[in-house]
C-alpha cells in the first residue's frame, strides 16, 4: 500500500512537470466538499463518475492536521482516474481527482491549485468555503460546487459565491447522508439547484454539461420567436408574482432562464415557456433565481472601512442633535448588508463625542418576502465568521447552537419591509442610502430614473453608497464623490431642475400637458402662519412639555428663570431642574393634574433669585384631546407682579413673630420639609443602590454570556475535532478492512504452498506459524511468544538455535537438508525478516518436504551401487579367463 502511495505521488510529480498553467481552463472543475460521513458519500460519488467525462474533481475535507492523509489511497480503489494529494502550484488536469492535504487551505488561480497556511485556529477553519469562493472567482459561470455529508455549515458561503457567478450547485439528499448538517444548511439557504443522492450527482452534472447554457451574443441575438418567448416569460412572472421584470437587463433574464433550462434539460426557450405554464412551482423558482439574493456581511470590506472612517464622521458632525439618523437599504435580501450598515453606524457614533444624542434607524426593504422574513430573525450560520471580523462577532452577535444571532442593540435599529423599489414610494429625509449591487441588474433607463429618486430621498449632505460596479452616471449635478473608488457620494442641494425625480407612479409614459411639480412656482407664504409664528416667538409665555414621569420632551420660550440644569450627570427631569422655591409646589400640582385630569393653577411662586416684587403662576394640565400628545403634561409659566397685601404681609412678618401659634406652624412646616428632604434623599440613595445592583446584575449577565460564548466556542472546536476523528476513523476502518483482506490472502497463500513456516522475532520467540509447522513442532496457539528452543520437535537438528543466531548476525540466508526421527527429510531455509523500511525484525524459517526426493535419491544410490558391483564382477571374470589361457 505504501509503495502504491509513493507511485501515485511520483505520477503526480511527473504530470506537474509536464503540465503548463493555462490562462483559462477549457474543462469544468468540480469542487466537492465533505466532512463527517463523507468517505462513504465520496465512494458512492466516484463509483458513478466515469473517467472520460472530461472533468476535474477537487475534494476538500475537514482533516486532522496532525495526521498524514490516506484519502487518495482509499478513493483510488473505487475509480480509474488518478487520485493525487495536492502539492503547491499543482495544475489541474481533466479526468483527475485532487485531494486537499491536511493542515492547509487551498485556492485556485487560472486552473492552478495553491496551498496556503490556515489563518484560523484549529476548530474554526472553513476550508470548503475558502476553496469554493476561489473556484467561483476563477471559473465564474463554469464553476460547479457539490456538498456531501458533513456537520456544521461549511460550504454554504462558497455555494453562495458560485450561485452569484451563475455556476451550478448540487447538494446530497440529506436523508441519504450520514450527517445532514452541511447539506441541510445549503438547502435551507435556498442555494441548491439540484438535490440528489451522492451516487446520482455525477450523472446530473454530466447532463447539465451536455446542454450548454444560453450564452453567445446575448438576448439581442435571439431570433424573433425566441425574443417573443422571453417576453412571455416576463408576462407569466408578472401574472404569477405580481412583479414586472421587464426593467431587468435582457441578458440577465436570458442567462437566468438559461440556467433553469439547463437544470431541466430543455433545449429551446419556447419549450421552457410551455413548461412554465404547466408548472407554477417552476415560476416560483425562476422568480427566486431572478432576484439574485446573493449577499454577505461587509462585502468589499475596504469600501465599508471608508464609509466608517471618512463619510460617517463628517455626517455625524453636521447632524442636528436630537433628530434621528435615518438610513435606507433597498434590495436588502436576507439582511446582511442592512445589519452591516447598522454595525458601522454604531461604531462611528461611538467614536463621535455626541454618540448618544440622537437615535439611529435603518430601513431595509426587498422584493422577496421570504428573504425579508429570514432577515428579521437575525440568525446566520457559523461560517459568517469568514466575513465578520472577530471583534464585531463578539460585540454584535450572540453565539447560539444554530449559528450567530444578531444582538438586540443592532436588531432594534433595523426595520424590515417588503417593497418594490420600482413601483412603491421611496423613503425620504434620509441621511444614508445604501444600494449596492442592485443597479447592475437593471436596464439603463430605469437606472436613470432611480438615481434622481435617490437624490430626492436623501437630505442635502447625505451619503449614497453604491456597489463596486455602479456609479451615478450623468447625474454629477446631484452627487459629488466622497471616495470614487469606494463608490461613496455626497448628496448636493439641487442647483437646477435638469433632473427632476419621477416618482414610481410616473415610471410609465408621461401624460401630455401634465404640470411637473418640480417646475411649478413656489407657493406664497401664508400671512396667518407668519403671524402665528411671531406671536409664539415674542408674546407667548414659556412652557414645557413633559411625560408622566416629568421627563422634559419639549421646551417653548425662555425658561431659565424657572429651570436650571442640575449639577452632575445630565438630567432632563423637570423636578431635578426646577429652582428652589417652586420644586415642591410643582411636584404637588403635577401629581394632582395626573389624578384629576384637569388644569391645576399654582399662584405666587417665588423661585430662588427671582426679582423683588415679582412672582410666578404655573398652570399644569394633562393633555386628553387625543393625537400624538395624548397623556403628556403641559406646564405654562406666567410671570406676575406680587400683590400689595402680600408685600405688606412680608413687612409685617416681624411684628407677628410674637404669635406663638404662627411660630409653631412654621416649625412644623420646617420639620415637614426636612422630613420630605430626608425622604427624597433616602429614595435617591435607594435608587442609586438599585442602579448599582442592576449594574452588577448586568455585569454578571455579561460574564455568564461570555462564559456561554466560550462554551459554545469549545463546543465548535469539539465538533470540528469530532468531524476530524470521524474522518480518521473512516480511513482507519478502510485500512483495517484492507489489512484484513491482505491477512486472509497471506494465510491462504501460505496454506496453499503446504510449506511449514515459522516467524520468529529477534529473540527467537515464536511470532506466527502455519498449520503445516505443527507436524514438525508441537505447537499450539498459546505457544506464541515462547522461545523456539523450548518447543519439542521431530527434527534431528540440534544446531537450529546456533544457525538461527548466525543468520541474525550475518544477515545471510542459510539452507540445509535435515531429517526427522521418523525418517522424513526437509529443506530448512533460514532468512532474515525484513520490514518495508528495510529493518531486520526477526527470522523466517521454512521447511520444504523433500522426503520423496531423499527416498528416490536412496534408491538411485542403491541402484548405482548395484550396477557398479555388477560391472566390477563382470570385469573380474574376464580378467581371470585371460590369465588361464
Amino acid at each position: 500500500m505504501g509503495g502504491r502511495k509513493r507511485e501515485l505521488k511520483g505520477d503526480c510529480t511527473e504530470e506537474q512537470k509536464a503540465a503548463e498553467p493555462e490562462a483559462e481552463v477549457a474543462f469544468p472543475i468540480v469542487g466537492v466538499g465533505a466532512s463527517a460521513g463523507g468517505l462513504e458519500a465520496l465512494e458512492q460519488f466516484f463509483a458513478k463518475a466515469s473517467g472520460g467525462a472530461g472533468m476535474a474533481y477537487v475534494i476538500i475535507q475537514h482533516l486532522d492536521p496532525t495526521r498524514e492523509g490516506m484519502m487518495p489511497e482509499l478513493l483510488q480503489r473505487g475509480t480509474a482516474m488518478p487520485v493525487v494529494q495536492v502539492e503547491d502550484r499543482t495544475p489541474v488536469r481533466k479526468d483527475h481527482v485532487y485531494v486537499i492535504p491536511p493542515n492547509k487551505d487551498m485556492s485556485i488561480l487560472h486552473g492552478v491549485l495553491h496551498l496556503l497556511e490556515p489563518r484560523a485556529p484549529r476548530g474554526q477553519r472553513l476550508p470548503i468555503d475558502y476553496f469554493l469562493r476561489s473556484l467561483a472567482l476563477d471559473q465564474r459561470e463554469r464553476s460547479i460546487g457539490v456538498i456531501l455529508s458533513g456537520m456544521g455549515s461549511d460550504g454554504t458561503l462558497g455555494l453562495r459565491a458560485i450561485k452569484e457567478q451563475g455556476g451550478l450547485v448540487l447538494v446530497q439528499e440529506p436523508a441519504t447522508a450520514k450527517c445532514d448538517g452541511m447539506p441541510g444548511s445549503a438547502i435551507e439557504a435556498g442555494l441548491a439547484d439540484i438535490v440528489a443522492p451522492a451516487g446520482e450527482i455525477p450523472a446530473r452534472i454530466a447532463a447539465w454539461l451536455e446542454r450548454k447554457p444560453l450564452r453567445g451574443d446575448g438576448a439581442e441575438a435571439l431570433p424573433e420567436g425566441s425574443r417573443s418567448a422571453l417576453d412571455k416569460a416576463v408576462i407569466l412572472l408578472r401574472e404569477h408574482a405580481g412583479h414586472d421584470f421587464s426593467h431587468y437587463k435582457r441578458n440577465t433574464l436570458y442567462r437566468r432562464i438559461g440556467r433553469r433550462m439547463g437544470i431541466h434539460q430543455i433545449d429551446r426557450i419556447e419549450a421552457y415557456i410551455r413548461y412554465l405554464r404547466d408548472n407554477p412551482q417552476e415560476l416560483d423558482l425562476l422568480f427566486k433565481e431572478l432576484l439574485i439574493g446573493v449577499t454577505s456581511f461587509f462585502r468589499d470590506r475596504d469600501a465599508w472601512d471608508r464609509l466608517r472612517e471618512d463619510a460617517l464622521p463628517a455626517l455625524l458632525a453636521s447632524h442636528t442633535p436630537g433628530s434621528a439618523l435615518r438610513a435606507w437599504v433597498p434590495g436588502c435580501s436576507t439582511g446582511e448588508e442592512a445589519y452591516s450598515l447598522a454595525m458601522v453606524m454604531r461604531e462611528a457614533a461611538d467614536k463621535h463625542r455626541s454618540a448618544g444624542s440622537f437615535p439611529m434607524q435603518v430601513f431595509a426593504t426587498d422584493l422577496d418576502g421570504d428573504a425579508v422574513d429570514r432577515a428579521r430573525t437575525g440568525l446566520y450560520p457559523e461560517n459568517i465568521a469568514a466575513d465578520v471580523p472577530a471583534d464585531r462577532l463578539k460585540r454584535f452577535f450572540n453565539k447560539e447552537e444554530r449559528g450567530y444571532q444578531i444582538r438586540a442593540e443592532i436588531r432594534e435599529m433595523v426595520i424590515f419591509a417588503t417593497q418594490n423599489l420600482i413601483t412603491d414610494p421611496p423613503f425620504t429625509k434620509l441621511d444614508i442610502l445604501s444600494c449596492r449591487n442592485l443597479l447592475i441588474y437593471l436596464g439603463p433607463e430605469i437606472q436613470r430614473k432611480l438615481i434622481p429618486l435617490f437624490h430626492y430621498g436623501l437630505n442635502p449632505g447625505g451619503v449614497l453608497f453604491l456597489g463596486s460596479a455602479e456609479t451615478v452616471g450623468e447625474f454629477t449635478s446631484l452627487f459629488s464623490p466622497v471616495d470614487a473608488k469606494a463608490r461613496l457620494y455626497k448628496c448636493l442641494a439641487p442647483r437646477d431642475r435638469h433632473h427632476p425625480p419621477e416618482f414610481p407612479a410616473a415610471f410609465g409614459t408621461r401624460v401630455p400637458g401634465r404640470v411637473d411639480a418640480a417646475r411649478s412656482p413656489k407657493p406664497v407664504a401664508n400671512l396667518q402662519s407668519q403671524a402665528d409664528e411671531l406671536v409664539l416667538r415674542s408674546f407667548a409665555p414659556p412652557a414645557v412639555l413633559v411625560n408622566d414621569k416629568g421627563d422634559i420632551l419639549y421646551i417653548s420660550g425662555r425658561t431659565g428663570k424657572y429651570l436650571e440644569p442640575a449639577a452632575g450627570k445630565a438630567n432632563w427631569n423637570l423636578f431635578a431642574m426646577a429652582r428652589e422655591g417652586m420644586r415642591n409646589e410643582l411636584l404637588g400640582a403635577f401629581q394632582k393634574a395626573l389624578r384629576k385630569e384637569e388644569r391645576i393653577l399654582v399662584r405666587g411662586l417665588r423661585p430662588e433669585g427671582f426679582t423683588e416684587g415679582r412672582a410666578v403662576d404655573v398652570a399644569v394640565e394633562r393633555i386628553t384631546g387625543g393625537g400624538d400628545l395624548q397623556g403628556l403634561v403641559m406646564l405654562v409659566f406666567f410671570e406676575v407682579a406680587l400683590p400689595a397685601e402680600v408685600k405688606r404681609r412680608g413687612r409685617s412678618a416681624a411684628s407677628s413673630a410674637a404669635n406663638p401659634q404662627l411660630d409653631e406652624l412654621r416649625r412644623e412646616l420646617n420639620e415637614a420639609r426636612d422630613d420630605a428632604r430626608l425622604t427624597r434623599e433616602s429614595m435617591q440613595t435607594t435608587q442609586e443602590e438599585l442602579l448599582s445592583a442592576n449594574e452588577e446584575l448586568q455585569s454578571t449577565n455579561e460574564e455568564v454570556q461570555s462564559a456561554n460564548e466560550e462554551l459554545m466556542t469549545s463546543k465548535e472546536e469539539m465538533q470540528s475535532l469530532n468531524e476530524e476523528l470521524q474522518t480518521v476513523n473512516a480511513e482507519l476502518q478502510a485500512k483495517v478492512d484492507e489489512l484484513s483482506r491482505s491477512s486472509n490472502d497471506m494465510k491462504n497463500l501460505l496454506d496453499s504452498t503446504d510449506i511449514a513456516t515459522l516467524f520468529l522475532d529477534n529473540d527467537l520467540n515464536v511470532r506466527r506459524f502455519t498449520e503445516r509447522a505443527t507436524s514438525i513442532f508441537k505447537l499450539i496457539k498459546s505457544d506464541l511468544g515462547r522461545p523456539i528452543t523450548d518447543l519439542a520437535s521431530r527434527l534431528c537438528y540440534p544446531e537450529l538455535e546456533e544457525d538461527a543466531r548466525g543468520v541474525l548476525r550475518s544477515l545471510l540466508a542459510s539452507e540445509k537438508a535435515v531429517s526427522t526421527e521418523d525418517g522424513s527429510w526437509f529443506t530448512l531455509r533460514i532468512m532474515p525478516y525484513r520490514t518495508l523500511d528495510n529493518r531486520i525484525d526477526g527470522l523466517v524459517i521454512t521447511f520444504a518436504d523433500i522426503t520423496a526426493a531423499k527416498q528416490l535419491e536412496g534408491r538411485l544410490r542403491d541402484r548405482h551401487a548395484d550396477l557398479e558391483a555388477r560391472v566390477a564382477c563382470g570385469g573380474g571374470k574376464k580378467n581371470g579367463g585371460s590369465n588361464g589361457n
